[in-house]
């Protein structure tokens, strides 16, 4: 892989470029380029046309940067458009490990802003409150060892709302459940005690 740094200049956007760059999305690439810097090329044709990164020029742009690290690919008419809408797919089906929490969490203890990571600080706050409740709830259930029926085993899903509840049970195809509720300072109304699942991370 042979990285060259070319003026910003000798770079077009692409044309047939199918993925959206909202405000946001470039506010936080450029927070990534001023605290880290570029620390991965972006992928042109021999036109200099950009095929993967054209969120990263645009951002570039916008910084007054004249210079940037690229890749030239020898992809070109078809199968260059095809490379530009995998790159952007690939990224899109990941998704985020459960530990997410505790990263950031050690992040910010660190000194790291929420901006350089992408993530606003509402988003960090709503997370970590999520989090919070998921570990309280895992600790109520355990500890109050609630089961209905000793010969049977019950998985406790937990849904954020009436709307998922009702999503959840069709997803399932449940034919004999129970809502549970908790408020707190109260105890937990539930029917199983084995194990609790968020819906959010059972649905694929």
């Amino acid at each position: 892989m042979n990285i060259q740094t070319i003026p910003l200049s000798d770079l077009s956007l692409d044309p047939s470029n199918v993925r959206k760059h909202s405000r946001r999305n470039l506010d936080a690439i450029k927070a990534s380029l001023r605290k880290f810097g570029q620390q991965k090329p972006i992928v042109v044709d021999a036109k200099g046309i950009v095929l993967a990164g054209n969120g990263t020029l645009t951002a570039a742009q916008e910084l007054g940067w004249t210079e940037i690290q690229i890749v030239r690919t020898e992809l070109a008419g078809v199968e260059a458009t095809a490379f530009a809408i995998a790159d952007n797919r690939t990224a899109e089906l990941a998704e985020w490990e459960d530990s997410l929490p505790d990263v950031i969490k050690s992040l910010i203890a660190a000194g790291v802003a929420s901006d350089d990571i992408g993530f606003s600080q509402m988003e960090i706050d709503d997370m970590m409150e999520a989090d919070a409740i998921m570990d309280e709830v895992d600790e109520v259930v355990h500890e109050q060892s609630i089961q209905v029926a000793p010969d049977k085993e019950y998985v406790l899903i937990i849904a954020e709302n009436e709307s998922e509840w009702d999503e959840m049970v069709a997803y399932f195809d449940l034919k004999k459940v129970r809502r549970g509720g908790y408020k707190e300072g109260s105890a937990f109304d539930a029917v199983g005690t084995e194990r609790v699942l968020p819906f959010k991370r059972v649905k694929k």
